[in-house]
C-alpha cells in the first residue's frame, strides 16, 4: 500500500479486510496525514486500533469539497453499512444544531442534538461542536445576541417570582438584559432574537468584515492576543456559515465512487505517476483515407466524464494522411491556448495509439510547456492488445484484464474515439451536402 498517492485534502476513508468487508469507515481533514497515523507510531494505539490495523488489507477514499462534507458523508455511510469497528454512532448521535426558541416569550440560544417541530428555528447541523459552542459563548460574552442563558420557565402571562430572579448570578452582574424582571421589553428582547435568526440564516458579512478590520488593527498594535481570539472567531463564523447539501447516499453510489477512487489510484500505481491522474485529458484522431482528418479531446475527472471541456479540432496543417503530425498539431494547439488562458492543466495525458503518436504527442508539448510544467504525465493506449506506452519505457505496460486502472483508461479512450468519429461524420455530411 502507497500512502503517497493519499491526497492532502478532506475525505472519508473506508478500510477493508481480506474478504473485501469494510470494518471501519472514517473522515479526515487531510487524508494522507490521517490514514498514515495508523501505521506510525504504532506504540500509542489503543487496543482496538492495533486490531484494527492488524485486520486492514485495503484502504479506500472518497475526496470530498470539505471537511463539512467529510463528516456528513461519514455519518450517513457508518448508519448504513454498520462497520465492525466504529462505534461513535451506533447510539444514533447526530450533530448538533443551534436551537432558538421563538416559541417562548423570551427566547433563549443553545445547542441541541434533537429536532423536534416546537415552533422554535433550527440552524445547522454543526459537526465542528467546540468551535460553534465557541461562538455562541463569544456572542454571548460580547453581547451580539444576549439572550438569556437560564432555563427557567416563564412567559408573559406566568411571570418569573422576582425572589427567583434575584438568586441568579446574570442578574446580579448585568451580563443578561434580565427579561424576567423588565429590566427590557419583550419587543426589544425579540428583536435580539430575530437579529441572531437572520444571523444564522446568513446574515453575517458586516461581522465578518468588522472582525478582519479589528484583527488587522490588533496585529498592528502587536496585540497578538486578541488577533489571536479574532482569528479564532473568524474560523468559528466561516464553519458557521459553510453551506451544507443534505442528500440521502445509497450504497449503490457509495460503491460507484469507491470503484472510480480506486481505479484512479491503480492506475497511478500501475504506471508509477508522480500524482493520482484526478484530471485526464485524452485524444483521438479521426479521418477515412484522410479526408476530413479531425481530432477530439476527451477530458475525465475524478473517473468521470466532465463534457463541458470536451474539444473538438479540424487539423489545420497536415496534408494527406499523417496520425503523427496529426496528433502534435492538435496536442501542441490545445496546451498552447490552456496556457495562454491560465486554465488547469491534466495530470495525464492519454493518447490513442502506440509509441509514433506517443512520441509525437511528446514532442509537441516539449515545445509549448516550460519546465516547470512538464510534469504532466503522459501514455499511449494502443488498442489491438490494449497495451500503455509511456516515455522513456521500451516496454509496454500490461495491466490485468480485470483491472479497475484499464477499465478507467479504456473508458478514457472509447469516448475520445467516439467524439472523434461523431465529429467526423458530421463534417463529411457537411461536405456531401457542399457537393450537391
Amino acid at each position: 500500500m502507497d500512502l503517497k498517492t493519499l491526497p492532502h485534502s478532506p475525505g472519508v476513508y473506508l478500510m477493508r479486510d481480506s474478504a473485501g468487508r469494510i470494518i471501519y469507515v472514517g473522515k479526515a481533514r487531510d487524508l494522507f496525514k490521517r490514514v498514515s497515523s495508523y501505521f506510525l507510531d504504532r506504540g500509542v494505539h489503543t487496543a482496538k486500533t492495533h486490531i484494527l490495523v492488524s485486520s486492514v488489507q485495503h484502504i479506500d477514499y472518497i475526496p470530498t469539497t470539505s471537511e463539512r462534507e467529510a463528516l456528513l458523508v461519514e455519518q450517513s455511510l457508518i448508519h448504513q453499512m454498520k462497520p465492525t469497528f466504529n462505534t461513535m454512532w451506533r447510539d444514533d448521535k447526530s450533530y448538533p444544531y443551534v436551537k432558538i426558541t421563538l416559541q417562548e416569550d423570551y427566547p433563549r440560544i443553545f445547542l441541541t442534538r434533537q429536532v423536534v417541530r416546537d415552533g422554535a428555528r433550527y440552524f445547522g447541523p454543526y459537526p465542528n461542536v467546540r468551535e460553534t459552542r465557541g461562538l455562541l459563548r463569544y456572542f454571548w460574552k460580547h453581547k451580539y445576541f444576549p439572550l438569556r442563558p437560564c432555563r427557567y420557565e416563564f412567559s408573559e402571562k406566568n411571570p418569573l417570582p422576582v425572589e427567583t430572579a434575584k438568586q441568579c448570578w446574570f442578574y446580579h452582574t448585568r451580563e443578561c438584559p434580565a427579561p424576567c424582571v423588565q429590566r427590557i421589553s419583550k419587543e426589544d428582547y425579540r428583536r435580539i432574537a430575530q437579529e441572531a435568526v437572520l444571523f444564522f440564516g446568513g446574515r453575517y458579512k458586516s461581522l465578518l468584515k468588522q472582525w478582519k478590520k479589528e484583527m488587522r488593527e490588533a496585529s498592528a498594535r502587536q496585540d497578538y492576543e486578541r488577533a489571536a481570539q479574532l482569528r479564532d472567531n473568524l474560523t468559528a463564523l466561516e464553519h458557521v456559515q459553510e453551506r451544507v447539501t443534505l442528500r440521502r447516499i445509497q450504497l449503490t453510489d457509495v460503491e460507484g465512487q469507491v470503484d472510480r477512487s480506486r481505479s484512479v489510484s491503480d492506475l497511478q500505481k500501475a504506471l508509477d505517476l508522480p500524482a493520482p491522474p484526478l484530471r485526464i485529458e485524452c485524444f483521438d484522431i479521426s479521418h477515412i483515407q484522410g479526408l476530413e482528418p479531425v481530432a477530439s479531446c476527451v477530458v475525465f475527472e475524478r473517473g468521470l466524464p466532465k463534457k463541458e471541456d470536451y474539444r473538438k479540432f479540424k487539423i489545420k496543417t497536415v496534408v494527406g494522411i499523417d496520425d503523427f503530425a496529426s496528433m502534435a498539431e492538435v496536442v501542441g494547439r490545445r496546451y498552447r491556448r490552456l496556457l495562454a488562458e491560465s486554465k488547469p492543466l491534466p495530470n495525464l495525458i492519454l493518447i490513442d495509439g502506440g509509441k509514433g503518436q506517443l512520441s509525437a504527442a511528446q514532442a509537441a508539448l516539449r515545445q509549448v510547456l516550460d519546465a516547470s510544467a512538464r510534469k504532466i504525465s503522459l501514455a499511449a493506449l494502443a488498442k489491438a492488445e490494449e497495451e500503455l506506452f509511456l516515455p522513456g519505457r521500451p516496454n509496454p505496460v500490461h495491466l490485468p484484464k480485470d483491472s479497475a486502472a484499464l477499465h478507467l483508461v479504456q473508458h478514457v479512450r472509447d469516448e475520445a474515439h467516439r467524439f472523434a468519429v461523431a465529429f467526423h461524420r458530421l463534417r463529411r455530411a457537411k461536405r456531401l451536402l457542399n457537393k450537391t
